[in-house]
């Protein structure tokens, strides 16, 4: 299964999108793709169906002049209807072969994997451009999530030859432990919006992987 987005482009800062109105989350998306974040993931659980797709085109606008990579959450249809780059599906959500029939053998598929080595095993298989584990560290976001130590990504990085995206409480001040442990991706939330600059937030996660070689 191929993908039209090199490897090399699937690293760095991984924001995903908090639920809040488009016009106060789009200019502070903004000013996480300027400190850096190369992947913007757009989740929006509320039934407004206008509004997410108005939201999900101006943010596709966004990441289109930064450089970024936009994926949806979930919906595929969205993800179809706006010209994503991809989505990002978990254990409750549409099926890895469903996101590929409906986006086509171009499209960047995601797949949440938890704490289960073997259920990314399984997703590399079927075809996933990624795999993401979390929690990482106690999340604000999900209290309730499951642990997924560092040792798993350190062990996820040995077997799995597809790029790796670590979730969970990741803040700019322990994003290097996850990235010296293997992550190529450190998906974050909280710890750049939540920041009183979000823009320094995200350079220094930026910062503290390693230089392009």
């Amino acid at each position: 299964m191929t993908c039209a987005h090199p490897t090399k482009a699937l690293s760095g800062l991984y924001l995903i999108t908090p639920e809040e109105a488009p016009h106060t989350l789009l200019p502070r998306v903004e000013q996480a793709l300027q400190g850096g974040a190369r992947i913007l993931q757009y989740r929006d659980k509320s039934g407004d169906a206008a509004r997410r797709l108005e939201t999900a085109r101006a943010l596709k606008a966004l990441c289109t002049r930064h450089g970024a990579l936009f994926l949806v959450n979930d919906d595929l249809d969205l993800a179809a209807a706006v010209a994503a780059d991809g989505v990002h599906v978990g254990r409750e959500d549409a099926a890895l072969e469903e996101a590929r029939a409906a986006l086509g053998p171009g499209a960047l598929i995601g797949v949440s994997c938890y704490d289960r080595l073997e259920r990314a095993e399984d997703a590399a298989a079927r075809g996933a451009g990624y795999v993401a584990f979390g929690a990482v560290f106690p999340s604000t976001t999900k209290p309730g999530a499951v642990h997924a130590p560092l040792a798993l990504i350190r062990e996820a990085r040995t077997r799995l030859h597809l790029p790796i995206a670590a979730i969970g409480g990741i803040t700019p001040d322990n994003a290097a432990q996850v990235i010296q442990a293997g992550a190529h991706m450190v998906a974050v939330i909280q710890g750049v919006f939540a920041a009183p600059d979000i823009r320094a937030a995200a350079t220094r996660i930026r910062l503290a992987f390693p230089a392009p070689g």
